[in-house]
């Protein structure tokens, strides 16, 4: 890749003024390499709020943000279902993207906006950015120092009763797009990429317990909605490597838990939760021989990926939270669900290169594009 013709600061636009737009904007605006200029929504006041609450210079519509040529990347905090169509519309504009996940909902419309990604020299990376966090960073470099020696296996576990409970719109965390594995799953299958490398196959079962639920609180407490997905899937994944990782994703466990290890031929690694930026690793060296280690790395949350991907876009390397990366996790996926429902093995086709690990020092709050 080459690097960028212009130099210093880059200039950020945000399309999505909802409730996640404050936990980015929190991060973004702090970030010496960043200048946020621009927030749009359908509902302009919403993102007149925004402006004002985090000082930036301009808010309005999206025809306007992608008419400044003074945003080069813009963050895509739209729903699910459109991320792909208003990805689209912002590399025919002429700028690089940065999108909540999903990358996208399917194979299809992933490979599309890759291609026309690459068709335009632009990049598309893609949440989730935890893995960038100090957590999975450090994991990453104590696997490779061979802290456990050779990694063989990992066990994941993400069980849960589900969202309905305290969410007070939970409806689409059970449809199309959503469900335990594509609104948790990329956190820990990013996280197994970043570790092992590239998914070759995957063997999986998966269940639905209820075909409706309940609103347990806010205004819509008690009405009930429809359970189109599946809300158990068990997977076996096998990597390019050899090694191999048994996983758990389910909103049906009154018992909620989160696990992430990883078995080497001299000890077990205990990783942080993926779906959080940092966390202590543990070391099992026997049944009675535990360490902690404490994570060394970045401590800042949403939005770092962002900064990563404008150091990367002016050095002209490929940013680690890749649009790659991301359509090879959307693809295990979309492939562990197929190999659910055809109760068979899947070759996952796609495959991805995992770029190296971050240094101990990087911090996206210390200035490193000169002004």
């Amino acid at each position: 890749m080459s690097a960028s013709t212009r130099s210093g600061r880059v200039g950020v636009g945000i399309i999505g003024a909802g409730v996640i737009s404050t936990q980015y904007l929190d991060n973004l605006t702090i970030f010496p390499d960043l200048d946020v200029r621009f927030i749009a929504d359908i509902d302009e006041s919403r993102a007149h709020a925004q402006a004002e609450a985090f000082s930036l210079a301009g808010s309005g519509s999206v025809a306007e943000l992608l008419a400044d040529d003074s945003i080069e990347i813009v963050v895509n905090l739209t729903i699910p279902k459109v991320h792909v169509e208003v990805a689209l519309q912002i590399l025919a504009a002429g700028k690089h993207v940065w999108s909540e996940k999903p990358f996208a909902l399917d194979r299809e419309s992933g490979q599309r906006l890759l291609d026309a990604a690459h068709a335009a020299g632009l990049r598309v990376a893609t949440a989730p950015d935890t893995f960038l966090g100090a957590g999975i960073q450090s994991a990453r470099r104590f696997l490779e120092s061979g802290g456990i020696g050779a990694p063989l296996t990992a066990l994941t576990l993400m069980q849960s009763p589900g969202p309905e409970k305290w969410h007070p719109n939970p409806d689409f965390l059970f449809q199309e797009g959503a469900g335990p594995l594509f609104d948790i799953g990329p956190y820990y299958i990013t996280a197994l990429v970043q570790l092992f490398g590239p998914v070759a196959r995957v063997t999986a079962l998966a269940s639905k317990a209820k075909t409706t639920r309940t609103i347990g609180s806010g205004p819509r407490a008690g009405e009930e909605f429809e359970v189109t997905v599946p809300t158990h899937v068990s997977a076996f994944y096998e990597f390019e490597s050899g090694q191999s990782a048994q996983t758990i994703f389910s909103f049906d466990s009154k018992l909620a838990r989160t696990q992430f290890e990883v078995a080497g031929v001299d000890a077990t690694l205990v990783v942080p939760d993926p779906n959080t930026f940092s966390g202590d690793l543990v070391l099992h060296h026997g049944p009675d021989e535990v360490e902690t280690l404490p994570a060394v790395g970045v401590s800042t949350t949403r939005g770092t990926g962002v900064a990563e991907l404008a150091q990367s876009i002016r050095a002209g390397r490929p940013e680690r939270a890749s649009g790659e990366n991301a359509f090879h996790v959307l693809d295990v996926m979309v492939s562990t669900i197929e190999s659910a429902e055809r109760h068979q093995p899947v070759d996952v086709a796609s495959t991805v290169e995992v770029a190296p690990a971050l240094p101990e020092d990087w911090d996206p709050r210390v200035a490193s594009l000169t002004s």
